[in-house]
């Protein structure tokens, strides 16, 4: 069997809704541009709050994804 080689990056999504809305918006983006997504793991959750009422749900976000050399 042969060894395999992912990248980890950060990336960070909002939503006026949840976080689970915001981990998929950066999920569905980044599947966009980039191939095989493996793993997401949260590292981070906040939100923003104004006037006393939540604006937005931030999540941070490792994403792993596998590498592959250029040729």
């Amino acid at each position: 069997m042969a060894e395999s080689v992912y990248k980890v990056i950060e990336l960070v999504g909002t939503s006026t809704e949840s976080w689970e809305k915001a981990a998929s918006a950066v999920v569905e983006r980044a599947a966009e541009t980039l191939r095989d997504l493996r793993v997401a793991e949260v590292v981070e959750q906040d939100i923003s709050i104004n006037d006393g009422k939540v604006e937005f749900y931030r999540v941070k976000l490792k994403l792993s994804f596998k590498y592959e050399a250029a040729d």
